[in-house]
């Protein structure tokens, strides 16, 4: 198994919606208003509309839960999920809460990526799994995506 660059993503944000604790954790939503990405076959924007649908647990860890749209370079629709944890040091999760600048070293941010599309250029995608790491910054979430081939 081998990872193969897929693109670099960027994935800006509304500010947090905070539904409050429930039995899973505390809810929240934070709604996707745009981004781009670009890789070595995988390049476009990032559209309006999508979502994390977030739950923050009892010791800090959030797990992620991603559903939006991207139109490629050459006008192609794919939907892209991703599901994943962040987690880190109390201090470190504070800052990130905060919209500090905080160094993607200093806490663990994952996704699995999965796409879908009925455009025959990227049929292709629909057979991929996809990993990445991630950065969150104040209003955007920065990850690089690889290809499990």
């Amino acid at each position: 198994m081998r990872l193969e660059p897929l693109a670099s993503f960027r994935v800006e944000l509304d500010p947090i919606l905070d539904l409050g604790a429930s039995p899973w954790g505390n809810r929240r939503v934070i709604n996707i208003v745009g981004g781009s990405f670009d890789g070595p076959r995988l390049s476009g924007v990032v559209l309006p509309g999508g979502a994390d649908w977030q739950v923050v647990h009892a010791d800090g860890m959030a797990s992620i839960d991603t559903r939006y749209t991207l139109r490629t370079h050459d006008g192609a629709l794919l939907y892209i999920s991703t599901s994943g944890v962040r987690h880190g040091p109390s201090e470190v999760v504070e800052r990130l809460a905060r919209g500090e600048q905080v160094d993607p070293a200093e806490y663990y941010f994952r996704l699995f990526c999965r796409f879908e599309t009925g455009d025959s250029r990227y049929l292709w995608l629909n057979r991929q799994l996809a990993v990445a790491s991630a950065a969150r910054e104040a209003a955007t979430v920065r990850y690089e995506a690889y290809t499990l081939t």
